[in-house]
């Protein structure tokens, strides 16, 4: 059963149960609730309410029990981990290869592959602090547990929590940097998305890194998380991404994915303040296409 503690200083001499759960801890509110409604919230050992006032050299702990909600079938196959420590992995996912378990997925996906990396360990959970579409390759952070992922996932969506990837795509762009700013939303019952007046904002930073006589190598930033963000907003350009089966046409040498791979991952460290970086080089199958 994870536990987090932590020691009261004489600075937090008379501050609340809560306020230091929030703001020393950085637990959610959400998450305090709920630990504090099933008895997970303790002052040197015993339940507290959450205004109960606290003193130097008191013992506040958080904790929780890891279980996993579905069984899990072990897949072996290779992982690549170009980084981890105790809290988080940086997993350089294949394509194709579905991130999450699911009734109507399957055979091998990146969560049950780790299970089975990890040795089948009893309470697994999957928990990805980011997403990768099936058919696209990269890095993609996983928390170890739930208070080293809710304060990742806090990062999503900021300056501080970078993603890059690397596209090959159909024709080329007038100019050889520059921002897509299109709103994108669902079209129809379906999972496909489109440009359109009503969608939610969707920004994409880009830079031409190569060109041949029909492709483009793109490097591009998201500064949006949109569902295909990247997927629509090159189709809309009118450069489709390369066996892009969806917003493109499929090719022939990429059975089930496409020309997008997502190539750097940085974020600050939750637990450290230390700056994480890694990088991922485009895949040979896709560096054929240029």
């Amino acid at each position: 059963m994870p536990v987090l503690t932590h020691e009261i200083t004489e600075a937090e001499t008379g501050r609340t149960v809560k306020s230091i759960a929030l703001k020393e801890m950085r637990l959610s509110r959400g998450w305090f609730s709920s630990l504090k409604f099933n008895g997970g919230i303790r002052l040197d050992g015993e339940s507290v309410r959450a205004d109960q006032r606290v003193q130097a050299g008191q013992i506040l702990s958080a904790q929780w029990e890891e279980t996993q909600g579905t069984s899990l079938t072990p897949y072996e196959a290779p992982l690549r981990i170009p980084w981890q420590d105790e809290h988080y992995f940086v997993i350089d996912k294949p394509a194709p290869l579905p991130t999450l378990c699911s009734a109507r997925q399957e055979g091998a996906t990146l969560e049950n592959v780790l299970f089975s990396y990890l040795k089948c360990p009893e309470n697994y959970l999957f928990r990805p602090v980011n997403r990768l579409d099936k058919g696209t390759s990269g890095l993609l952070a996983v928390a170890k547990d739930a208070h080293a992922q809710q304060l990742l996932q806090r990062q999503l969506h900021t300056e501080t929590f970078i993603r890059e990837y690397l596209a090959v795509c159909e024709g080329h762009f007038p100019r050889a940097e520059g921002v897509i700013d299109l709103p994108i939303g669902k079209m129809g019952e379906g999972i496909r998305r489109e440009i359109r007046p009503d969608g939610k904002r969707a920004v994409t930073h880009y830079r031409v890194e190569q060109e041949t006589d029909t492709r483009s190598l793109l490097r591009l930033r998201l500064e949006t998380g949109r569902t295909h963000q990247i997927r629509v907003h090159l189709a809309a350009m009118n450069c489709p991404i390369v066996g892009d089966y969806l917003y493109g046409k499929p090719h022939p040498d990429l059975s089930g994915r496409f020309a997008l791979h997502a190539c750097f991952l940085q974020f600050c460290h939750p637990f450290t303040g230390e700056t994480v970086s890694v990088s991922s080089p485009l895949p040979q199958t896709l560096e054929n296409l240029l």
